[in-house]
């Protein structure tokens, strides 16, 4: 196993759709473990295998399940009567996404924020549908469905929208668009051949993480006192 750098926007293999895994688990297996060891050394919650510059549609992802159908997410009780958040880890390969309906209106500062970590550093707001399922096969070759609500749904949209060559940036609107694009200006990406290592680079969201005094984990769902956080009180940005 290896940890792999993660390639920025503007690297070819992000932009363009991945290719579908034809050959056996044996054939994608040490890239799988590749994608864990990569995304669990980049503190994310989810990596697809263009990240790491493999155009494969496969992607790996170990994020909290907070959120519930109604939308009021997960008390304080509901992780103390579970003895503890509820993380779901797994792999997909050849996913197929399904969502329910796609806001069209301005997203919420807070609630929709959104990270990445070919975007490192930054989040954006990003309109996503509440619930998702993706079905495909584990790295195993055995069928799989994973479904869920909020911060899941919207992992599994974003890593399943890198395979479909596709960056959260792509479809930011108003305001968010236009911040974007000049922070991806200004930061100088947008270009081929550049990248971060996990291994030696710092973690480009550890400031948001260093801002949590009450309990919560990091923003991006991956932090060390996830038996104290109160999704009722505070949103958490995905970064994947």
């Amino acid at each position: 196993m290896a940890v792999l750098p993660i390639v920025i926007l503007g690297d070819p293999a992000l932009h363009a759709p991945t290719e579908p895994v034809t050959g056996s688990p044996e054939e994608i297996r040490d890239l799988v473990r590749d994608l864990y060891e990569t995304m669990d050394a980049a503190n994310g919650v989810g990596l697809a295998a263009n990240q790491v510059g493999v155009r494969k549609r496969v992607f790996v992802y170990d994020c909290p399940d907070l959120d519930t159908e109604d939308g009021e997410g997960v008390s304080r009780e509901d992780v103390e009567a579970r003895g503890g958040w509820i993380t779901r880890r797994g792999c997909v390969v050849n996913p197929v996404l399904e969502t329910s309906e796609i806001p069209e209106t301005m997203p919420d500062p807070e609630e929709d924020l959104e990270g990445c970590l070919s975007v490192p550093g930054v989040n954006f707001p990003r309109g996503r549908a509440w619930w998702a399922r993706v079905t495909g096969t584990d790295e195993n070759g055995e069928p799989v469905s994973v479904e869920g609500y909020g911060l899941f749904a919207r992992c599994l949209q974003h890593e399943v929208g890198h395979l479909d060559g596709f960056l959260y940036t792509d479809h930011l609107i108003g305001r968010n668009r236009k911040a974007a694009k000049k922070h991806i200006r200004d930061a100088g990406w947008g270009v081929p051949g550049l990248s971060w290592d996990p291994t030696t680079d710092p973690d480009p969201f550890a400031d948001e993480e260093d801002e949590d005094e009450d309990g919560w984990d990091g923003p991006d769902g991956h932090g060390d006192n996830r038996d104290d956080h109160n999704h009722d009180d505070e949103a958490i940005p995905f970064h994947g």
